[in-house]
């Protein structure tokens, strides 16, 4: 694109938007690594700078939680790969035109950026020389290598079993996080790896990237995907990326973020004015306003489980509780929810919620059942039928021996498992950044993703300064609401 085809394309554009694009919201999400999250982050940006409104959804989880997001209308636009598509989203071997197999779909992709991110198998520099491996097919050569790969790829249909097939190869693997493979190879933990071969961190890993000798992986060229609706002031703000980055560039951006730490923020930022796309940074949230906005966030979906929790859990406990097998029941069922892993529960609750809020709102109040539920029930059980006797005696009908004598007495026990409830349901919530719900996760999941242990730290530490809050406030709360001699420090030991 020449300087004056650039500069035409901006006067375009910004004629095009007006003034209709200022109330124009665009969701952009990316997956959960760094290249995507610096194309989403880029065309963020721009989006901007052009008069757009845009919510950011970043560092969603893989492949199909972007695309059920896009399918749902909960997203408008992500960085997606052809292979990928066909592979992983397609499931097709057809080698026509995308957009004509994804136009059932109602999908399209737009504006291809301009470099082809393959996968490539990556073995230890000193490893591969002492065994002579520089292919694939070399890799039969050795049984007794250690091959981690990333969850992703070990479970795409382009991944790593397909591969095994066609190369004929007897080894097995296990999963890895693609941000932690490298320092894993650094450190001699694994042997092999799967990557992308505009990693950033290729050029400093001290690996032998392995030839493709029998030509399985596809071309990944990068595009955006969206849907056939995409609205045409925004694709002509994605046309202006168009074949703007090239292999080389790529990596050099995805090795500031990574190796070099710059924030992808300003990745992008210096991006965009290189290519002479804006003409000043654009500003973004500073850090404290990005960790009260998380900070808030988490407090809101862990209070809204909670509450959730504690209304339906006492109630059902309070109500079976004089029917012995109703309680077992009621437990076992809470107790089956807790054995489910929570990121599997989370990415259960897209296909029925979809992503963000309220899937996440669901799954922490699920979890938090079982400690209220089996604190209320215990309680209650435990209460001493002398009690009961004295009630009866006083005239007490069901309704006010429940009100004035065994909730009272319950309090502690019951204010006991909130507690639990809560800590747990603070600690949970930092998952449901993977779906999109925002948080002290988001920090977390961005710092794993682009391996900077500054981000991690700024979900880790409030996450855990706001589980002791939340625990100094439910002591508190004992203290107001439960009579001296009925609390647990005051109790017989």
């Amino acid at each position: 694109m020449t300087g004056f085809q650039r500069a035409a394309g901006l006067v375009l554009a910004t004629l095009l938007i007006g003034q209709a694009a200022n109330a124009e919201t665009v969701r952009v999400a990316s997956k959960n690594f760094t290249e995507s999250y610096i194309l989403a982050e880029t065309a963020a940006q721009l989006l901007e700078a052009r008069g757009f409104d845009v919510e950011r959804r970043l560092g969603l989880g893989g492949t199909k939680i972007c695309f059920d997001a896009l399918r749902r209308q909960e997203i408008d636009v992500y960085p997606e790969y052809s292979g990928t598509i066909r592979s992983a989203i397609l499931d097709s071997d057809s080698t026509g035109p995308l957009d004509r197999e994804l136009r059932s779909l109602g999908l399209k992709t737009y504006a291809p950026p301009g470099f082809n991110n393959t996968y490539v198998l990556a073995i230890r520099r000193s490893v591969a020389e002492t065994l002579g491996i520089t292919r694939i097919s070399d890799l039969s050569k050795a049984n007794d290598l250690d091959i981690a790969v990333s969850h992703e790829f070990r479970a795409r249909n382009d991944g790593w079993e397909a591969l095994r097939t066609h190369y004929e190869l007897s080894l097995s693997v296990r999963g890895i996080e693609h941000a932690l493979a490298y320092q894993a190879l650094a450190d001699g933990s694994i042997d092999v790896t799967d990557a992308y071969s505009t990693d950033g961190e290729l050029a400093r890993a001290g690996v032998t990237l392995l030839d493709d000798d029998l030509e399985f992986f596809p071309r990944y060229d990068a595009v955006w995907l969206a849907r056939v609706d995409l609205p045409q002031p925004v694709v002509d703000v994605l046309g202006e990326l168009e074949a703007e980055i090239d292999d080389e560039l790529m990596q050099s951006l995805n090795a500031r973020a990574v190796i070099d730490q710059v924030p992808v923020t300003t990745v992008a930022s210096d991006f965009l004015r290189s290519q002479g796309l804006v003409s000043e940074p654009t500003t973004r949230n500073t850090v404290l306003r990005d960790l009260l906005s998380n900070t808030l966030t988490h407090i809101q979906l862990t209070m809204s489980a909670l509450v959730a929790a504690a209304t339906l859990g006492v109630t059902l406990a309070m109500l079976v509780q004089p029917f012995p097998r109703l309680s077992s029941a009621l437990l076992y069922v809470c107790g089956l929810i807790q054995t489910v892993p929570s990121i599997a529960l989370l990415a259960l609750m897209i296909p029925l919620f979809g992503i963000g809020w309220l899937p996440a709102v669901i799954a922490l109040f699920l979890y938090a059942l079982l400690p209220v539920v089996r604190a209320t029930l215990t309680a209650f059980s435990a209460i001493e039928a002398d009690h009961l006797t004295v009630a009866a005696a006083l005239g007490m009908n069901d309704r006010e021996t429940r009100r004035y004598v065994l909730l009272p007495l319950a309090m502690p026990h019951i204010i006991a498992g909130l507690r639990v409830a809560a800590v747990i349901s603070i600690g949970t919530a930092t998952l449901a950044a993977f779906i999109g719900a925002g948080g002290l996760g988001q920090p977390i999941v961005t710092g794993l993703a682009l391996n900077d242990s500054n981000l991690i730290l700024q979900g880790a530490i409030p996450a855990a300064v706001l589980a002791v809050i939340t625990d100094l406030v439910f002591d508190l709360a004992e203290r107001r609401l439960v009579p001296a001699h009925l609390r647990r420090s005051n109790l017989p030991r």
